[in-house]
């Protein structure tokens, strides 16, 4: 029997999660179920990481995700900016859509290709101890009431039996994972077959800017399209484009599912630079071709995220037209949200959590579907009213799971975040001890569970609200002081207090008085209530996870080879 040489854990101890698939999805989920503690192996049937940029716009969301897993230093490191798009047709800009977002949003756009993408996730899981295992393939599983049998092949051929408590699989638009439960995966096809090309053009557009550009195709029958997205590298940009049909390749791989990189040999660099001789608004000379390829678009969702102990995630889920490059992201957050419930489970909460994952992940998957079609066949171009929804939407600042089985009751105005909803970024809290200010997302960096936060004006008011959170749970508890307040009181303010020395959490929370808020591991809002009633309410949050009373997430530290759980209290 094999396993990961870098897997402290072991087969021998046992393991809680198969991730199958190891692309941004798999990778997600793997880092968060390891940070929690969970032992996990991540298989993948490929030798090597491919070297296609396939997707690579990273949303505001997902960077604030990675904010707090302590990955996103190395992203902004390596991906550009994307500031905008540049519209034209026939030659003529028909439109410049600036992509600016309120400044209480930490993190703008960015580009950066999916081999990069997953190069960072790899390194950051193997520092969590769990390496991927390549050229490895998952053949048939099957489950009972207690786990999940699982069968593989391993690079060296030989066949593998192993026993895990769940199985994920991240494994793509062909998945095994959801043939094998046999979920529908209603959808279909674009008739158009494009070309996609990694390429340096030396045309003077202002740098991170997308370009798309439309025109009559050759033989004036329809519209010819060239879309670009900037890169990192001087002028390098992912090209895409319509194909001659003479390019067309077949459906799938013998599924019926047409989607992404269609293999077999792709385009030349003299195909690309004659639909750019078209298209580009300004002239241009390709060159330094790092890859091309043919591809397919189609749009499918699945009926259901998962069945008993297996579930999908990102593109085994749902695949949808690349339009505002939302496949990758909401496969990333359909990880993000499956890990810290499994991880709940696995340490003595109930099963019927994980019923909320579908309830949560298909309802966000079928708007993406649903948008991402439309913005393909109707273009993307909103007037002045709708841009900033449309930019936060794009950015997928608006995902939220009001409503939903884990949200509890509104509290305070109805235009305040409510449960459910994401819990918006702030500036300007202060420490007696930093001589800076500090976001919001600083205080919950590295934290791997829920957050309690406290807002009030009366020190000792908090320090008894915290007080009373701590007697129903080990979940931290942070407090924030109002700008105004003194903090003199007998005793002085609860520990980990904060001041909202600027005034933006009361700007963006819009606290009702003395408010409580509970912060789920995945960055929503699980619950809103008011201070006098934190215990009470904490309680109930606690109930509808179906947690027991004092259990609370691991933190894991990064030490090494080593993984150090430091239990609750």
């Amino acid at each position: 029997m094999v396993h990961s040489p870098t897997d402290t854990h072991g087969v021998g101890a046992g393991t809680d999660v198969l991730v199958v698939g190891a692309g941004p999805v798999g990778l997600s989920a793997a880092a968060e179920l390891r940070r929690r503690g969970v032992r996990c192996r991540l298989v993948d049937r490929l030798p090597e990481r491919l070297p296609y940029a396939k997707a690579v716009g990273i949303q505001p969301r997902t960077l604030e995700l990675w904010d707090r897993m302590g990955l996103v230093r190395d992203v902004l490191e390596a991906a550009v900016p994307l500031r905008g798009q540049l519209i034209y047709a026939d030659g003529r800009e028909r439109a410049r859509i600036e992509l600016a977002l309120p400044p209480e949003v930490p993190y703008g756009f960015a580009a950066l290709p999916q081999y990069e993408t997953e190069r960072l996730l790899e390194a950051y899981v193997a520092g969590l101890g769990t390496a991927i295992e390549r050229g490895t393939e998952l053949l048939s599983f099957a489950q009972d009431p207690d786990g999940v049998t699982a069968r593989l092949r391993t690079a060296a051929g030989t066949e593998e039996e192993l026993r895990v408590r769940y199985l994920i699989g991240c494994d793509g638009a062909h998945s095994v994972v959801r043939k094998t439960l046999g979920l529908a995966y209603e959808g279909s096809a674009f008739p158009e077959t494009y070309m996609l090309g990694d390429v340096e053009a030396d045309w003077d557009l202002p740098r991170g800017y997308g370009v798309r550009s439309s025109g009559p195709s050759p033989d004036g029958t329809g519209e010819d399209l060239l879309v670009c997205i900037p890169l990192p590298g001087a002028g390098r940009y992912r090209m895409s484009m319509k194909a001659p049909a003479a390019s067309a390749s077949p459906d799938g791989a013998g599924d019926g599912v047409a989607h992404g990189l269609e293999g077999g040999t792709g385009p030349s660099l003299a195909e690309l630079q004659a639909v750019v001789d078209r298209l580009a608004p300004r002239p241009a000379r390709l060159s330094a071709l790092r890859w091309s390829s043919v591809f397919r678009i189609s749009h499918r969702i699945v009926d259901r995220y998962g069945k008993g102990r297996v579930f999908v995630a990102g593109d085994a889920a749902h695949i949808h037209p690349p339009v505002g490059a939302q496949g990758m992201n909401t496969g990333v957050q359909d990880a993000c949200n499956l890990a810290w419930k499994l991880a709940l489970v696995l340490r003595g909460a109930g099963p019927a959590l994980l019923d909320s994952y579908d309830a949560e992940r298909r309802p966000v998957g079928e708007e993406v579907v649903g948008r991402t079609v439309r913005h393909a066949v109707q273009g993307m171009e909103p007037g002045p009213d709708q841009r900033r929804a449309l930019l936060l939407r794009e950015a997928q600042l608006l995902v939220g799971y009001r409503g939903g089985p884990l949200s509890g009751a509104p509290y305070g105005p109805d235009e305040a975040p409510q449960p459910g909803d994401r819990a918006p970024d702030c500036a300007g809290l202060t420490t007696p001890v930093a001589v800076y200010p500090l976001r919001l997302l600083d205080v919950l960096r590295g934290r791997v569970g829920h957050v309690v936060i406290l807002y009030g004006d009366d020190a000792t008011a908090l320090a008894r609200a915290a007080e009373a959170a701590r007697t129903v749970s080990a979940v931290p508890v942070v407090a924030v002081l109002a700008r105004d307040a003194r903090d003199g009181a007998p005793g002085g303010p609860p520990a980990a207090c904060y001041r909202d020395a600027a005034g933006e959490f009361a700007r963006l929370y819009l606290p009702d008085g003395a408010t409580g808020l509970v912060v789920r591991p995945d960055g929503q809002l699980g619950a809103r209530f008011p201070l006098a009633g934190t215990a009470a309410a904490l309680s109930a949050y606690l109930r509808g996870l179906s947690v027991p009373r004092g259990l609370r997430d691991p933190v894991v530290a990064r030490d090494g080879d080593h993984d150090l759980e430091l239990d609750a209290r």
